[in-house]
């Protein structure tokens, strides 16, 4: 399931170029999907404004939210093809829409966003992809791992058993129950009926610190190992990349983005790296400059 908006007028010769957006984390529950809710409306403005410079603007609500089977939450592939999808679907409900397509996304939506540039060539043949925006994109989760066991903070945890929960759904012989702290194991069903922001209340992962979501005596390599293979600084993306950061993001670190920038450039990419100073996980997509910035690239790239 997905969105479309076309611009007003007249299409220009070949067709809208097409800006398909990827949104930020909003739960895996069929309830949290953007299309039935408004848990994505912070980047309307945003959107308004590419919609104005001429471009057909998609939204895919991603595999399994709005739609037939479970969300595979953070699954590179599985993102990266309905980023592409919701283009091939608009075109095929609309002659005016043309071959011309810009990627963007925040957050989940950032690394959506890389993965489909990643996988554009090969599985949409079709489509001419002018570049791509990534708003504070996910990476290096596989990494972040490691902070199961040594960070007391609960403002990540709902995000975390989203991130199991999504691993669980893509790779069910990870058997990731079992590897669940009893506190952990009796909120666990909540992930998939609750959106991110009620998972983060006192009454379900919010009251969880992170040190307290697994065994203490947890194998937990194999879930490091999917998640490794599903995060962003391993492609090789051969159209243009803009990444924009916020140096007070908590949610998405500096930390872990400032390498996947220069693992990026090794694969073969040559990105644009901007940070933001004082910007927040928020503010990186809503602030008027990244804004600027983020629409300026967009319009060069069509």
């Amino acid at each position: 399931t997905g969105s479309v908006a076309i611009p007003k007028g007249k299409a220009p010769k070949g067709g809208w170029p097409v800006f398909t957006w990827a949104h930020g984390s909003t739960g895996i529950a069929d309830s949290c999907a953007p299309t039935a809710t408004k848990l994505d409306a912070y980047i309307n403005p945003f959107l308004n404004k590419v919609l104005k410079a001429g471009f057909a603007v998609v939204r895919t609500d991603y595999e399994g939210l709005g739609g037939p089977g479970d969300h595979p939450y953070l699954n590179g592939s599985s993102e990266g093809h309905s980023v592409l999808d919701i283009v091939r679907a608009a075109r095929k409900g609309n002659a005016a829409i043309g071959k011309t397509v810009l990627i963007g996304g925040h957050s989940q939506g950032g690394h959506a966003a890389l993965w489909a540039a990643a996988l554009a060539k090969k599985f949409t043949p079709e489509l001419k992809v002018g570049g791509t925006v990534a708003f504070a994109p996910a990476s290096h989760i596989g990494d972040q791992a490691g902070l199961l066991k040594t960070v007391d903070l609960t403002s990540l945890s709902p995000l975390v058993g989203i991130i199991l929960r999504g691993a669980q759904i893509s790779q069910p012989s990870l058997n990731i129950e079992p590897l669940l702290s009893d506190a952990a194991r009796a909120v666990w069903p909540e992930t998939l009926t609750k959106c991110l922001g009620d998972l983060a209340k006192p009454d379900s992962w919010g009251a969880l610190p992170l040190t307290a979501l697994v065994q203490p005596d947890a194998v937990i390599q194999p879930v490091v190992d999917f998640l490794n293979a599903n995060d962003p600084e391993t492609l090789t993306i051969r159209t243009p990349v803009l990444v924009l950061q916020g140096t007070a993001d908590g949610t998405v670190l500096p930390l872990f983005t400032d390498p996947l920038v220069g693992e990026l450039g090794k694969n073969g990419s040559k990105p644009t790296y901007k940070k933001y100073t004082g910007a927040t996980h928020v503010s990186i997509a809503t602030g008027a400059k990244p804004q600027k910035d983020a629409l300026a690239f967009v319009r060069s790239h069509d």
